[in-house]
């Protein structure tokens, strides 16, 4: 089966947008353990900008996309950068690959999905090279519902750290999904940034770019990728210096970054109807674990509601205090000021 016929699933796919550190992660595997869903966690993010920028690529194509590190991932994983997403054991010394030559896919997303990812990657691979030239888009769908059909699963869910960088592009490509906004306290996802090196990264690079009389973050807006992105971003990373770019930013960059994510979400979602987009509050989820997550995947479908699942799920989240709350007086202020624009429109208090 090569086409596109076999990737109508019952459900239609969901994808979960977030600026990123701020409990995503942890939703994306709550729903990892229920029986009917999909959870694709970090998969279009670490694919670097070709994630957007093909246009009909052929099912060889997208296989080097999948299996190919992009010159961004390359430069922090070859030096030894590996946040804690990273679920491949890479260092494993009967592991196939090393973090300077792991596919992206398998970084994360297959491991999320099965104890034995080299074995997943292995059965994918003549299904995704056999398939025609397509829309990117299409090839997604495709490889989804491979996925799927493998693992008997009705519906996908796609998450990745800091989605809302690309939220025009993934709604544009996926007209038919549902959105799960997901959010929290700005001054703590802000301090979680700070503490990530990728995030580090990510906002040194843009502060260095703002520098320079550029504005890396209109591309944010945009609803489909350019081809040349991939070539900026390998001469960028031949040049970069990545250690000096993560002690760029300050706690006040994170907070400025965050806020204009949370803007830039919104503005997509206004066009949205109700009956495509939750907005889930992390800390609901901490303080009323229940109440919220049944709430989730009753938006995602109503035939999905589990108990059995709700009952393992529930369990999990904890109310954790806010660590901003712990900043000296004028961090605290700072910090603050700098995610204003976002905390106002989500109605958190200043």
């Amino acid at each position: 089966m090569t086409g596109p016929a076999q990737t109508s699933l019952s459900i239609p796919p969901v994808l979960i947008l977030s600026t990123g550190r701020c409990g995503s992660t942890m939703v994306s595997d709550l729903l990892s353990r229920h029986p009917d869903i999909l959870s694709l966690s970090e998969f279009f993010v670490p694919l670097g900008p070709e994630a957007f920028s093909l246009r009909r690529p052929d099912g060889e194509r997208l296989w080097k996309l999948l299996t190919t590190q992009s010159a961004g991932l390359h430069a922090m994983l070859k030096d030894g950068h590996v946040v804690d997403e990273a679920l491949y054991p890479y260092d494993d010394p009967n592991a196939r690959y090393g973090a300077a030559d792991m596919p992206p896919v398998i970084a994360v997303t297959l491991p999320h999905l099965s104890d034995d990812p080299e074995a997943l990657l292995d059965a994918l691979e003549p299904r995704v090279r056999a398939r025609p030239r397509m829309p990117l888009a299409d090839q997604y769908r495709a490889l989804f519902g491979d996925l799927a059909e493998m693992l008997g699963r009705r519906v996908w869910v796609e998450r990745s750290g800091g989605t809302l960088m690309h939220a025009a592009k993934l709604l544009r490509m996926f007209p038919e999904a549902r959105v799960v906004h997901v959010y929290r306290d700005g001054r703590d996802a802000a301090m979680s940034m700070s503490q990530h090196h990728n995030f580090r990264v990510l906002v040194g690079a843009i502060k260095r770019s703002r520098r320079l009389g550029l504005d890396p973050q209109r591309a944010f807006r945009a609803d489909s990728g350019n081809p040349l992105d991939a070539l900026v971003q390998r001469v960028v990373f031949s040049v970069l210096d990545i250690e000096k770019t993560a002690a760029l930013p300050t706690l006040e960059d994170f907070g400025r970054f965050w806020s204009d994510l949370i803007l830039v979400g919104l503005e997509r979602f206004a066009g949205l109807p109700a009956d495509r987009l939750l907005n889930v509050r992390f800390e609901d989820v901490q303080a009323n674990p229940r109440e919220k997550l049944d709430e989730l995947i009753r938006f995602i479908d109503p035939s999905l509601a589990n108990a059995a699942w709700l009952d393992e799920v529930a369990a999990i989240p904890r109310p954790a205090r806010s660590k901003f709350q712990t900043l000296p007086e004028p961090e605290r202020s700072a910090l603050t000021r700098a995610c204003a624009p976002g905390l106002e429109r989500l109605g958190y208090p200043l």
